[in-house]
């Protein structure tokens, strides 16, 4: 089994009626600051903040209208923590020139001592590109280009242009971008393009043949001894909660949790997403450190970079 290390989507940022819960629609920057601080105290690799502009109208009583500007955010919270990376996750290079996205992200970089990590996604919400004036069918091809154009500008200040772009991320070639989605399509340009690859949800195919799949490609792309992030995803809860929590939730003893997370760091899953079903910020800040003490030395996986 290799190391796993292990990231939060952070609270309160986006309130989707799809997976926010029901404390967060009271909280506001408080709570998102004292759940980075909490993962930046006990070592976990990264803090993740979603990302869209606008929400069409049809679409808001089931989205909600709150959600936190991606950079923003990302920005603030490099001011307040230390050590933990902050992600987009994920972050709609389609909506944008591909020169304001770099601009954006080697700044963060540059303003966080290199703990930036680029999460981009294709995009799902057809009303939100009709609303930038973006064309909705032709993400895809957009997503490819910006991806090519923003590595060059991470890795050279005029990337092959005429639009110099300082100050200069700090991890060398710039943040690295990892590719979110569970499509065919998102794990062949994970493949092709990324640095790595977060499923939203769990692929149609199940975990273990997307990863042998997606392998294949990194090796048919002549990329298999490159470094590679495997993203993945759990919900659990240290000890025993006090309400009903969603029916794939691990409980209990941190042996009984640390075992089912083993289990996927065995499929090949290298940086587990955690999610705690909590009535609460100050219930999540508990559960973050009982499981940073309880449960990260068990499945032998360390807070920090990959």
């Amino acid at each position: 089994m290799s190391p796993v290390t292990f990231g939060l989507q952070l609270p309160v940022q986006a309130q989707s009626k799809l997976f926010a819960q029901p404390w967060e629609h009271a909280a506001g920057p408080a709570e998102i600051a004292a759940v980075a601080q909490a993962c930046d105290a006990h070592g976990f690799d990264y803090v993740a903040v979603c990302d869209h502009v606008a929400i069409p109208r049809e679409h808001a009583p089931r989205m909600t209208t709150t959600w936190y500007d991606a950079v923003a955010t990302l920005g603030w919270l490099a001011g307040i923590t230390q050590r933990v990376r902050l992600l987009s996750h994920v972050y709609v290079v389609a909506y944008r020139h591909p020169l304001l996205t770099a601009k954006a992200f080697a700044t963060l970089d540059a303003l966080s001592g290199g703990r930036v990590v680029l999460g981009v996604g294709a995009g799902h919400l057809e009303g939100e590109f009709h609303l930038l004036g973006v064309p909705f069918r032709d993400r895809g091809r957009r997503t490819d280009e910006a991806i090519r154009a923003i590595r060059g500008k991470f890795a050279d200040e005029w990337g092959g242009g005429d639009g110099g772009q300082s100050p200069r991320p700090v991890q060398p070639g710039g943040p690295p971008i990892w590719i979110g989605g569970s499509s065919a399509r998102a794990v062949d340009r994970a493949a092709r393009l990324g640095d790595g690859w977060l499923p939203q949800g769990p692929p149609p195919e199940g975990t273990a043949a997307a990863v042998t799949r997606l392998r294949v490609m990194l090796e048919a792309a002549g990329r298999a001894d490159a470094p590679f992030v495997v993203g993945g995803g759990a919900s659990v809860y240290v000890g025993v909660p006090a309400e009903a929590v969603p029916e794939r939730t691990v409980t209990g003893e941190a042996e009984k949790i640390a075992a089912a997370l083993r289990a996927e760091a065995d499929l090949g899953v290298t940086h587990l997403q955690l999610s705690f079903p909590v009535r609460g910020h100050e219930e999540l800040v508990d559960q973050i450190a009982a499981f940073a003490h309880e449960v990260m030395p068990l499945v032998g996986g360390e807070g920090g970079g990959a």
